[in-house]
């Protein structure tokens, strides 16, 4: 693949994308550059908060409520897990069990487990167990695909 890339000093920025397939890579590309929202809005004990998606180290679904746990805090996030994975067009987060969402970008370390499971450290320290049905998944993402 052929990347040009130009400094312009006047005018509208643009990116144009051409493909004779539109493969996997190509989408998170797309994906990328549409992306236009990276907040999301939650309540604490303190009050209503925004945080930066980039932010978030995990969620997890607890009793039909959407947690999203950052270094320094947990926020309670309206909707639920099936709809944050619709609704996020982000490559970053990735599906790693039934009712956990892992941010692929704040993993620190991997371990693999028994019975195909993969021990994912955070960089908070903590770990997440990435269950054996997302496992092959989470692997090919690492290996470049999705």
């Amino acid at each position: 693949m052929k990347i040009d890339i130009e400094k312009i000093t006047a005018g509208e920025e643009s990116v144009t994308i051409r493909y004779k397939d539109l493969t996997p890579a190509i989408k998170r590309i797309i994906g990328i550059l549409e992306k236009t929202e990276d907040k999301l809005w939650g309540k604490t004990e303190t009050g209503t908060v925004s945080i930066n998606l980039h932010d978030i180290l995990y969620l997890e679904s607890v009793d039909d409520k959407l947690f999203a746990y950052t270094g320094s805090s947990v926020v309670r996030i309206d909707g639920s897990l099936n709809s944050f994975v619709t609704d996020i067009d982000d490559e970053s987060f990735f599906r790693c069990s039934k009712s956990m969402v892992i941010n692929v970008n704040r993993v620190k370390a991997l371990k693999s487990l028994s019975s195909n499971r993969i021990d994912a450290t955070m960089e908070s320290g903590e770990h997440i167990i990435i269950s054996r049905r997302y496992a092959s998944d989470f692997r090919r993402l690492l290996k470049g695909g999705r």
